[in-house]
């Protein structure tokens, strides 16, 4: 068995441990990214508009998550044709409730009664629903375009 010097037998084990490296580095580039951005997804919103004295619903319905966990949903619906909204209108938007279904997952609702009344004064047409998730540390996700629903009553 031929003997192998002691450099070379260094300078094999060095780069041995410089490959791993590499493609342990390689690999964590390559893994999916972290959760730990809050999300919204399956987003979807519906109108079903009032007649005959009985009131209609805007209901708008997300599935959210954030590694802390979810503090609330802000929901904002405006006419396409309408200025857009940012992420510091949505500050003063009202809230979805939000039921907990894991340690950092909720599905958020938000349903605004309409009576007949309010619906002759809104823009018919496509309207965009603008959300702003809060996490419990703090960590917010602006989404200009969470869902779409068309008035057409």
């Amino acid at each position: 068995m031929p003997k192998i010097s002691r450099r070379v037998g260094l300078v094999s084990l060095l780069g041995a441990v410089a490959l791993a490296g590499i493609t342990i580095a390689l690999a964590s580039t390559n893994a999916s990214p972290s959760s730990s951005e809050p999300t919204v997804e399956d987003a979807s919103a519906h109108f079903v508009a009032p007649s005959n004295g009985i009131d209609g619903a805007f209901t708008f319905t997300a599935n959210t998550a954030d590694d802390s966990g979810v503090r609330h949903l802000k929901v904002l619906a405006w006419p396409e044709a309408g200025k857009k909204p940012t992420a510091r209108d949505l500050a003063h938007a009202d809230r979805a409730r939000c039921k907990k279904i894991g340690q950092e997952k909720a599905r958020c609702t938000y349903t605004l009664r309409v009576n007949e009344q309010e619906a002759d004064g809104l823009t018919r047409g496509r309207w965009i629903i603008s959300t702003l998730l809060t996490g419990r540390d703090g960590d917010t996700r602006f989404v200009p375009r969470a869902a779409t629903v068309t008035l057409d009553f």
